[in-house]
């Protein structure tokens, strides 16, 4: 059976008319339904799924005279698949049982509660603790770019507006986003093709009304003035674009995303996506990341501060100002493990 299936359920028996109503909610992505001790996956999902986990693929039945194919994973082990699929650049949608089986009439009620995606997952379990699990969404307008990245489990919320097309190869290229939000109609395909996790939004989430609208309203703001971010309105559309597809996919409020930042290219030493490379900072040229300067230097104690100190490499500032503060509250520390 194709997903492309008639909105019309009623040939299936009530438990697939359930089932299809959810996943006709959710048709891009996995659905993990659950029945029972087991998240099941039907249909296309399933053949899918066999695939990319390397899981049996069986049947269950038949609903409209047709043979349901289906593939299941135990719900105590759910974080090990959601593992893999993330790494794959798959999203899921997880529904749960929300009705009591002993007073339902029919299918116990289910909803999808969260959707994982490779931008969003926050578990511990999903995560490389010690690299950046960057959600981004990129907008272009006759006179530029804008930019948004957003680590959900800090969140750590920045944008820029890359002036040209060199300049965003490379910001794609140090920011490396585990997945990358783009609207319907972006005329510039050919810089993102073959990255990782590519979502297509409708033009609407990047309108700048509703970009402005939703973030004072997730700040708790008038404005945007006190963020520095008030006139970039390519990087406002990337951002608004971004904010609601943490709400589309997270369906909680998300209270740690205080403020938003903007990374301006004059107060960094620029780097193209080719010399990036080949100076190999934190991936080498076969990309792995043996002797990489990020592996030679990195003696953190800590995966946090193991990522600033990639984000720094990635990102060397001009400022001296900046510089010679980051020197003090080194030296500072020094001193006062010295001390104890």
């Amino acid at each position: 059976m194709n997903e492309s299936f008639d909105k019309d359920f009623s040939n299936h028996t009530p438990m697939m008319q359930q089932y299809l109503k959810l996943k006709a909610q959710h048709p891009e992505i996995l659905l993990f339904y659950r029945m029972g001790d087991f998240y099941e996956l039907f249909y296309d999902d399933a053949k899918r799924a066999s695939q990319l986990l390397d899981i049996s693929l069986t049947k269950r039945g038949a609903s409209a005279g047709e043979p349901i194919p289906m593939a299941g994973i135990p719900h105590h082990a759910v974080e090990n698949y959601l593992a893999k699929l993330v790494n794959q650049g798959e999203s899921v949608a997880i529904c749960e049982q929300i009705g009591d089986p002993a007073t339902s009439k029919g299918p116990v009620e289910r909803k999808v509660v969260r959707i994982v995606t490779p931008g969003t997952i926050s578990d511990e379990a999903l995560l490389q603790e010690r690299q950046d699990n960057l959600l981004a969404a990129i907008w272009q307008d006759g006179k530029g770019y804008g930019y948004a990245t957003l680590d959900i489990s800090s969140g750590r919320f920045r944008l820029s507006e890359p002036a040209d097309r060199e300049t965003m190869a490379a910001e794609l290229q140090r920011t490396n986003p585990a997945e990358l939000l783009y609207a319907e109609d972006f005329a510039e395909m050919a810089l993102i093709e073959g990255r990782r996790g590519l979502r297509r939004r409708p033009l609407w989430e990047f309108e700048i009304d509703t970009a402005r609208q939703q973030l004072n309203l997730q700040f708790g703001t008038r404005d945007l003035v006190g963020f520095g971010v008030e006139n970039a309105s390519r990087g406002l559309c990337a951002a608004g674009c971004l904010l609601q597809y943490v709400k589309d996919t997270q369906r909680t409020s998300l209270p740690h995303i205080r403020s938003i930042t903007m990374e301006r290219q004059q107060d960094s030493i620029i780097m193209d996506a080719a010399t990036r490379r080949n100076l190999e900072i934190t991936q080498n040229l076969a990309g792995g990341v043996e002797n990489t300067l990020a592996a030679v230097l990195d003696c953190t104690v800590t995966p946090m501060g193991s990522r600033m100190l990639k984000r720094w490499l990635h990102m060397p500032v001009r400022n001296t100002d900046i510089l010679r503060e980051r020197q003090q509250t080194i030296g500072a520390l020094q001193d006062t493990v010295s001390e104890l």
